[in-house]
């Protein structure tokens, strides 16, 4: 009777140590794992080759290539024997073919790219292709598309990470496993190796950016009122209150967008660029829209002020040095540090959608979904995205900045509740006006 051999464990492989020689954990189906004098540790396949005679392959090394990645490639290739079909020389006759037609993986990658382009932006479309010739075909570009494996697109993704970049290292990830997944769909390749790079990289945990309490908003305000710097910059730290739109979406503004006489301000989703200022096309997050933000009288005359300063430029928020180039990303924080706050952990620039957010929910006034495009959310629901698209809410969207303005304004001489705000009737009211009365 043969011996059944009992299945490898991940822990098992994790913990095998090299010895002085050579030796094998088998798992079975002729699926083993060889560990090497020098710690090395290598997927191994043997097989009977269709003719008869004995066949072994390499799976590649754990624990890029793990347990469950190695089971799954011995099943491919007990696929390929079924059919007749040696997988070592259909692997080899794929090379060749490659070979003979020249196909690099940077030519397949161009090719990705010039289809996939047809659905992109072009603002992403060119920094797809950048990112790609940046950290991708110094290293792979030359190389036959057909000899590359898990190890070889690994290399691009651990240098990107050594930079500290894990956002861009998972991105370019997503573009290695799309491109392959093409190449083996037209048959430039028999298998996909960069299905193994699943798991490589650990993305960041998401960090919540920091947003005071509202209880803290009379200290803010005043704070925000005595600024000594710039007179623009305060200004603009107010104005991001009133709005709480995105940095980006408010640094790259033009005067164009804005119609002070109706109170409205209209964010493209693309804006024309600026020379030599990365990402200055950004508008609103969502693509293919025009986010309107509803000025409250408060937003209209803070503009009024800004317009003076600026007016005669086509930026809105104008950089000091240069007013053909917007104020720096950090000039918002910057002046929150000098108020003394930390904006790491306390407030940042950001933190004011997330304050504005909180009050409107708890002041119990709005519905979600006109709070939510206010915040210009994109809905996830492509159904329900074209009945929110057509509908606007745009005049409970205009009730919402109107009354966050007052609740900022009443927030100035002492604490107010969102749902004590929200309820100003009889006594309530009376007590909010003492309130007001006794700090005058």
């Amino acid at each position: 009777m043969s011996r059944t051999t009992a299945p490898l464990s991940d822990a098992a492989c994790r913990s095998a140590k090299p010895t002085d020689r050579a030796y094998k954990l088998f798992d079975g189906d002729g699926l083993y794992l060889l560990v090497q004098p020098n710690g090395r540790k290598g997927w191994r396949f043997r097989y009977v080759k269709p003719d008869g005679r004995e066949g072994l392959t390499s799976f590649g090394n754990y624990p890029v290539i793990t347990l469950v990645d190695a089971r799954r490639k011995r099943l491919e290739a007990k696929r390929l024997l079924a059919e007749g079909i040696d997988p070592v020389q259909k692997k080899q006759e794929a090379k060749a073919d490659a070979a003979i037609r020249g196909l690099s993986f940077e030519s397949v990658a161009t090719t990705w790219h010039k289809q996939m382009s047809a659905k992109w932006a072009p603002g992403h479309s060119k920094t797809v292709m950048s990112r790609l010739k940046t950290h991708v075909f110094p290293l792979l570009g030359a190389r036959n598309i057909a000899e590359l494996d898990t190890f070889d697109l690994l290399q691009p993704l651990e240098a990107i990470k050594q930079r500290g970049t894990i956002d861009v290292a998972l991105r370019v990830q997503n573009y290695l496993q799309s491109i392959m997944r093409e190449a083996k769909r037209c048959r430039l390749i028999t298998t996909n190796p960069a299905h193994d790079l699943e798991g490589s990289i650990k993305a960041q945990r998401v960090v919540h950016r920091p947003a005071l309490p509202l209880s803290r908003l009379p200290e803010l305000l005043v704070l925000i009122d005595t600024y000594p710097g710039r007179a623009l910059t305060r200004l603009t730290v107010l104005l991001s209150l009133h709005v709480f739109v995105r940095s980006s979406e408010l640094r790259f503004a033009r005067w164009s967008e804005f119609d002070l006489k109706r109170g409205t301000w209209e964010i493209p989703d693309t804006r024309p660029a600026l020379d030599g200022v990365p990402f200055s096309t950004r508008g609103t997050k969502m693509a293919g829209d025009i986010h309107l933000v509803p000025l409250s009288p408060q937003a209209v005359a803070l503009l009024e002020q800004i317009h003076v300063l600026t007016g005669e430029f086509d930026l809105a928020f104008a950089g000091d040095a240069n007013p053909s180039k917007p104020m720096s990303e950090n000039t918002v924080n910057s002046a929150l540090r000098k108020m003394g706050f930390d904006t790491k952990t306390e407030i940042c620039g950001h933190g004011f959608r997330s304050m504005a957010c909180s009050a409107l929910i708890e002041s119990g006034l709005w519905s979600e979904t006109a709070i939510e495009r206010q915040m210009s959310h994109k809905e996830r629901n492509n159904v329900r995205a074209a009945y929110i698209h057509k509908a606007e809410f745009i005049e409970e969207r205009r009730l919402i900045m109107n009354w966050w303005s007052r609740y900022l304004e009443i927030n100035r001489q002492e604490h107010v509740t969102p749902h004590e705000f929200a309820n100003q009737t009889g006594a309530n009211v009376t007590r909010l006006k003492a309130k007001r009365g006794a700090t005058e």
